[in-house]
């Protein structure tokens, strides 16, 4: 995940999930399992999808962007899911720019999935297709996914990094934004 800092916004960008990748285990109507999304689920639920909004944590008492009014970018490419998101809640801006984003989860409905038994204990679930309902900013609560990254940009593009702070190796690197 990218985030760009303005005066009166912050542009977040980055892979909300990664195709392919098990998840930390997680509790489903199947039950305890892993879950992995196969490749080309979420370019079909985007398809698909009338509106996608972003929130913080599930709540979806305050909505901070959306695909419909085009402060939510989303798509499926090789690596998984990604987003491209314009905030401009003081707040929330203010938590992006400490560093209190921990990364993205999001929320899904129709699933269709398949459920592979483990050796480890834990079955694999295996998401062969959902709707997407929202993707969501984690602040209080922690991915299930380690494949989400939080990043500092300056550039409209999201590129110069000026501060990179990734969740699964739990270290912040100082940059210098490129002139």
């Amino acid at each position: 995940m990218k985030k760009e800092a303005k005066a009166d916004s912050a542009h977040i960008c980055g892979y909300v999930n990664a195709t392919e990748k098990k998840s930390k285990p997680v509790i489903t109507p199947r039950g305890r399992v892993l879950e992995v999304i196969e490749p080309k689920a979420f370019e079909r639920a985007i398809a698909k999808a009338y509106n996608i909004t972003v929130n913080v944590d599930h709540d979806n008492s305050r909505i901070y962007a959306s695909t419909k009014d085009g402060t939510l970018t989303v798509y499926e490419d090789a690596i998984g899911l990604y987003a491209d998101v314009l905030i401009t809640d003081k707040a929330l801006i203010n938590l992006a720019l400490s560093g209190k984003i921990k990364g993205w989860s999001l929320g899904m409905r129709n699933v269709v999935d398949e459920i592979e038994p483990s050796a480890s204990g834990l079955p694999v679930r295996h998401i062969k297709a959902l709707d997407l309902d929202h993707i969501t900013l984690l602040v209080d609560k922690l991915p299930a996914y380690s494949a989400t990254s939080v990043e500092f940009r300056y550039s409209s593009k999201c590129e110069d990094p000026m501060m990179e702070y990734r969740k699964e190796l739990q270290q912040i690197k100082q940059r210098k934004p490129k002139i």
